[in-house]
């Protein structure tokens, strides 16, 4: 391959020529993105610096896919090239790769004249999180461009400083209602009595993710005082936005709103009955047990799978049979609401069938199962889960879309994330046998000994059922300390 190499600030090497077309090179950054395991950190460098900016562009997404702080240097100083997406994307990069250090240099490219690069280095400096950051953002916070304020305005409800709240009522009469709609999730962050007065105006903001962002930041509150005010709207707003109002409503919990939402559990879009039978189900209306009952045979997945979970809190005995039947059901998002209902609701009839769901290919089934039998304290699951056990180990990965539901709502699951940390737990809950368990104890001491111990002091990875939404978890190594019995030691297993 033949070379033509230019000198750039410090001697380095700069825009190598490679002779092959950028469509061949390209594909090459995107396969080699695609494995990070086994790209060559090296190969990204030599793109970094090639004469084509598409493939510069691309070589520092790529760099970010690694999240590999050893290219932090390198891509700080692409913030300094000529071609303004290649500067976005090492700013992006950057964010990923979520180091302190990069603050500054991320600080200067909110000075860069393409506003692409200004937001893109907003967000960045939101993902790095360093509260040392707030006198630049203020300074920018007037930038002319929308979705840099939007990112100044996340990056503030994140570092919850006095200045940064002063400055997010002043965003509150934002021109853009994308600025206006994070203003007001970033209010949502403090915790200020003043709060919910002050956003609950903007249920009549005419844009309509103005008015989701309300609903959201005034349900996490559990504000009383606003009930009225999202009754209002529930009347008379649009699908997009009853399901905030509605899940708002339900979080607040006041069962005299029933009379209004009962009736959205029967309405045309399947997302809106999905938060209308999850309402009434969270704020324990006297008639929520049998709204859910009818509405296990929806004809929508979503609305099925909503159903039976939900009769986990507001059902009885009297419901194994439909909820045995759901188990049944072709789609596994009612066959994972009716596992955790079964488990809420402790039917220790239904544990032999829900064993099999332990082979189930959709990782959210199978981690409901594990949740599940562990709750229900199935003695005859004890050797499928240390099975598990021995096959599992921790991962990290973003989470993947589950489906497409009704009304292009698309579901998110980081349910294969969970698994191993939900097996220890699970484990732990099981009854000791008589004299001991060595098996189970050896793939408990094994597994702990496997870990670093950033990953044991890490806060477990459990699911949503088990650690309601504001709950802090336990550690890994607490889920651990709990399941192994006093008194054993990797020298006494022989492990």
């Amino acid at each position: 391959m033949a070379s033509r190499l230019k000198r750039g600030k410090g001697g380095h090497e700069r825009f190598p020529r490679d002779d092959r077309p950028v469509a061949d090179r390209l594909e090459e950054i995107r396969r080699l993105a695609g494995d990070p395991s086994s790209a060559d950190p090296e190969r990204f460098l030599e793109l970094l610096n090639d004469r084509e900016p598409a493939l510069r562009q691309a070589a520092a997404w790529g760099l970010g896919t690694l999240k590999d702080v050893r290219f932090r240097s390198a891509l700080e100083a692409s913030l300094q090239d000529p071609a303004p997406g290649v500067r976005a994307a090492a700013a992006q990069a950057l964010g990923l790769l979520r180091r302190p250090e990069s603050r500054e240099a991320l600080e200067r490219a909110l000075d860069d004249p393409v506003a692409t690069v200004r937001s893109t280095a907003g967000w960045s400096l939101w993902s790095v999180g360093s509260v040392a950051s707030v006198p630049v953002l203020l300074a920018h916070a007037r930038d002319p461009e929308p979705s840099v304020r939007l990112w100044i305005a996340a990056a503030l409800g994140q570092f919850r400083t006095d200045a940064g709240f002063s400055r997010l009522l002043e965003y509150l009469e934002d021109g853009d209602d994308r600025v206006r709609r994070q203003a007001i999730l970033s209010l949502g962050q403090f915790d200020d009595p003043r709060v919910p007065s002050l956003v609950r105006p903007f249920l009549e903001d005419p844009g309509r993710r103005v008015r989701i962002a309300t609903s959201v930041v005034l349900g996490r509150a559990r504000d009383a005082a606003s009930v009225p005010a999202l009754l209002a709207r529930l009347e008379v707003d649009e699908p997009w936005v009853r399901p905030s109002l509605l899940i708002a409503l339900g979080r607040i919990g006041d069962a005299s709103a029933e009379a209004a939402v009962a009736p959205f559990a029967e309405d045309r879009a399947a997302w809106v009955r999905v938060c209308a039978v999850r309402s009434l189900a969270e704020m324990r209306a006297p008639g929520a047990a049998e709204v859910l009952r009818r509405r296990l045979t929806d004809p929508a997945w979503s609305v099925r799978g909503a159903a039976a979970e939900m009769l986990g809190f507001v059902g009885d005995a009297s419901d194994l049979p439909a909820l045995r039947e759901r188990l049944e059901d072709v789609h596994p998002w009612p066959r994972r609401g009716a596992i955790y209902a079964l488990a809420r609701l402790d039917l220790a009839e239904a544990a032999p069938r829900i064993r099999e769901e332990l082979r189930h290919p959709v990782p959210e089934v199978r981690l409901a199962a594990v949740w599940a039998l562990g709750r229900l304290r199935d003695d005859g699951a004890r050797e499928a889960l240390v099975t598990m056990l021995r096959q599992l180990h921790p991962s990290v990965s973003e989470k993947e879309a589950f489906a497409q539901g009704d009304g292009a709502v698309r579901l998110v699951s980081d349910a294969a994330t969970r698994l191993f940390d939900t097996t220890v737990q699970a484990i732990g809950r099981l009854r000791p046998q008589e004299g001991g368990d060595l098996l189970l104890v050896r793939a408990l001491a094994e597994s702990r000994a496997n870990l670093s111990e950033e990953e044991v002091d890490r806060p477990a990875r459990l699911p949503p059922a088990e650690v309601p939404v504001g709950h802090t978890p336990p550690t890994l190594g607490q889920l651990f300390e709990a399941a192994l019995p006093a008194g054993s030691d990797e020298d006494e297993l022989g492990c």
